[in-house]
Parts: structure tokens; sequence; C-alpha cells
């Protein structure tokens, strides 16, 4: 089963008009990051519908998603997008999970109400967060609220990371790796999953895990394997960063399934380790699954 577990999506009225709508709104950044044209006057990304989603994902074949929410400057755009995600799961079940987002400034009532809402649509995760780019401190009572909801949930938390190493961007905000080890040894009965490989620093926690998210722009396909050699095969999990045009040089659209022919080449395509008993799964398809499915398969 190949599990993508770093997926976005947004309501009609968003792709009708993204970056009007982030101007109403007040979300700046995220229009800053997801409305730009590169200098060739293509966009950074497109805006499909659940349908288009399912298709790319029938064509790269991933059989499950797990849409993450987005690290918003409003708690308004936060319950829009669960109320959205939340009826995608009701009608996807079978190929779609689900992460709340919360904006932790607004309250731990806010957070509250939002994981309660989650809980009963059936999600199974929290993020993508990020206390630096929502501009609050990983002490912030809310934010802390809803990072011990999750551990008690049993839902993992996705946490959005700028590798230090990649190249500036607009819209780049720093975040400083140890913020990180210091969240995740505060909250040691909860399961935290940086986001674009988390820098590739672990500190050997346990409770750590790490997306590929964006790895075709953000750094090459030597990534994988530097990647899985520094960071464990079993703390390693896919993600496109889906619909971020991921090869925009070569391809028109986002670039899925080219993604996962990329972590077939570089990791090896053997396969068959999932089909004996007690036989360990090779490290491909802890990657491309085995990792993400005991939190985001059919079965959790």
């Amino acid at each position: 089963m190949i599990i993508d577990v770093h997926v976005h999506l947004y309501w009609p009225e968003v792709n009708a008009d993204p970056a009007g709508w982030a101007a109403a709104r007040g979300e700046r950044h995220w229009s800053e990051l997801a409305t730009r044209v590169r200098q060739n006057g293509k966009p950074v990304q497109h805006f499909p519908s659940v349908d288009q989603l399912l298709k790319e994902m029938d064509q790269a074949g991933v059989e499950r998603s797990v849409l993450l929410g987005w690290y918003w400057e409003t708690a308004q755009s936060c319950e829009e997008q669960n109320a959205f995600y939340a009826e995608c799961v009701r009608q996807h079940p079978d190929r779609l999970a689900a992460s709340v987002t919360v904006y932790p400034p607004a309250g731990a009532g806010h957070v509250e109400r939002e994981f309660h809402r989650a809980a009963e649509a059936g999600f199974r995760g929290v993020g993508e967060l990020s206390p630096h780019a929502q501009r609050h401190s990983i002490e912030h009572p809310a934010f802390e609220r809803a990072l011990a909801l999750a551990g008690l949930a049993g839902w993992p938390v996705n946490l959005h990371v700028t590798d230090p190493e990649t190249r500036p961007y607009p819209g780049q905000v720093n975040t400083p790796l140890g913020d990180f080890g210091v969240i995740a040894r505060r909250f040691p009965q909860t399961d935290f999953i940086l986001a674009h490989w988390g820098g590739f620093r672990s500190e050997g926690l346990d409770n750590v895990y790490f997306d590929t998210a964006a790895s075709p722009i953000s750094h090459g396909p030597e990534v994988w394997r530097r990647g899985v050699d520094a960071l464990g095969a079993g703390r390693v999990l896919f993600g496109s960063d889906f619909p971020l045009r991921l090869y925009p040089r070569e391809l028109e659209g986002p670039g899925m399934g080219r993604m996962v022919e990329e972590a077939r080449l570089a990791l090896g395509n053997e396969g068959g380790g999932a089909e004996a008993a007690g036989t360990p799964l090779l490290p491909l398809e802890r990657v491309l699954g085995g990792n993400a499915e005991r939190w985001f398969g059919r079965r959790p």
C-alpha cells in the first residue's frame, strides 16, 4: 500500500479565486506561498478538486492520501478547512484520511472544539502546524493543549519545518530546528511527523518521524538515500506536498506519480517483504506506506 501523508486541498470558495479569498480573509502568508508564479510565469501550484486528487492518486498508484490542514492565520480558515475535510473523508473513507488544523492564538476553547469535531468525523492526525508561521511561542498554552490532546487520541502531529540548507524562497519562515526537539521531549506520548525531512535532524527521539514533502524542489533524487541513511527507513514517510508542482521544468501537473517512481529508483524496487509473515519490510516498502499504516491505514 502506498500512502501519501502530505496532501493539501482547498474548498471551492478558495479554488475559485485564491488570491481574492486570501486578501479578504487576511491570509497573507498562505497567499504569498500558494498563489505566486515562477519566473517563467507558471503557477507554483494548482487548485484541484477532490476528484482531481483521486485521479492523480490512481495514476500514481497511491491508495490513500492524508489531507493536511494549513497553518492558517485565522481560526475561521482552520474551521472551514476542517469542515471541508470532514466532508471529503465522509465521501471517500477508503481513499482519504484527514488531519485537523487549529490556530492556537484563538485559545484552548477553539482547539478543543475543533478536536472534538475532528474526532466525530473520523480524523486521524493533526497539522500541518507551524508555531513559527502562526507567530506564537512553542510554549503557548493552546498549542500545548493541542499536542496533549493529540497524544491522548493517538494522532500524529505534522509540523512544518524549513530546512536551513535549502535555497530561500518567497514567504519562507525560519523554523529553528532545536525547537522541534524541545517540543518532542516535552510531549513524549505524542508522535510527531516533521515535514520536508525535518532538516535531517532526528536527535534520536523515539516519537519523531519525517515526511518527504516537496523533495524534488528542495533537494534532488539523492535525498532518498541520504535521508534513509541518516534517519532510518523506519522513520521516513512518503509525502508529496500535492498540489505543489514538484517538477516545474518538466511537468505541468503536480507530479505525484513521478515522485513515487523517483523513490523506487533510489531505494530499490524489490517486493515481497510484506507477504511473508514475520518478514521485515524492505526500506522502500516502509517509506512508501508501511510506516504510515499504523496511523493512516484502513484499520489504524
